[in-house]
């Protein structure tokens, strides 16, 4: 029987979360399973890897294939990397403390990274908050300025309205006594 270690897959529809397992080469996809080795969520940013080192690198010296992606996450994590000092320790290149010490220095290293580049993703976040924040302020601005010149614009055409409504109106007063002046003469 050949094993393979492999990501199964759960989660819903376009927003999946697997599983690394360890199956028999033969099973389905998303079917019987050796053992879980751990846990790989895509949807965040930096992926979310959780995986038990020891049992990836026993299944590894077992003679576990890894897919390719399950590669890339052994490799990412260290797994592929404990396996190949655990061989330089069978084959006595190193003693055991070595190993782990190259191991713990790798994986501190590889936690450095990591953080940095959540830090970078939340900054550059605040960073694009912060621009849109701002523009959002110079959008107000521009709003509340135009309302103030389109309030200034109604408020000079209202005047005009009612100085052309006295106009009018004083107009209409200096001709209706000139029609009742005519209408005494047609009578008279």
């Amino acid at each position: 029987m050949s094993v393979k270690i492999r990501l199964q897959r759960h989660g819903k529809k376009g927003k999946p979360f697997y599983w690394v397992v360890a199956a028999d080469a033969r099973s389905k996809r998303d079917g019987k399973f050796l053992e879980k080795i751990g846990t790989y969520n895509p949807n965040t940013n930096p992926a979310t890897i959780d995986l038990n080192i020891e049992k990836a690198a026993q299944w590894l010296h077992n003679g576990a294939q890894p897919t390719d992606t399950a590669r890339a996450i052994l490799s990412y994590t260290g797994a592929l990397l404990k396996h190949h000092l655990d061989g330089g320790v069978r084959k006595g290149a190193l003693t055991q403390e070595q190993a782990d010490a190259k191991l713990a220095t790798w994986l501190d290293e590889k936690a450095g990274k990591v953080d940095a580049k959540k830090s970078g993703l939340s900054k550059a976040e605040a960073d694009a908050k912060a621009k849109a924040f701002k523009a959002e302020q110079e959008a107000n601005a521009k709003r509340i300025a135009a309302q103030a010149e389109a309030a200034k614009v109604e408020e000079v055409a209202e005047e005009a309205a009612a100085e052309v409504t006295e106009e009018v109106v004083e107009a209409a007063a200096e001709e209706t006594p000139a029609v009742e002046e005519n209408n005494e003469e047609t009578q008279a």
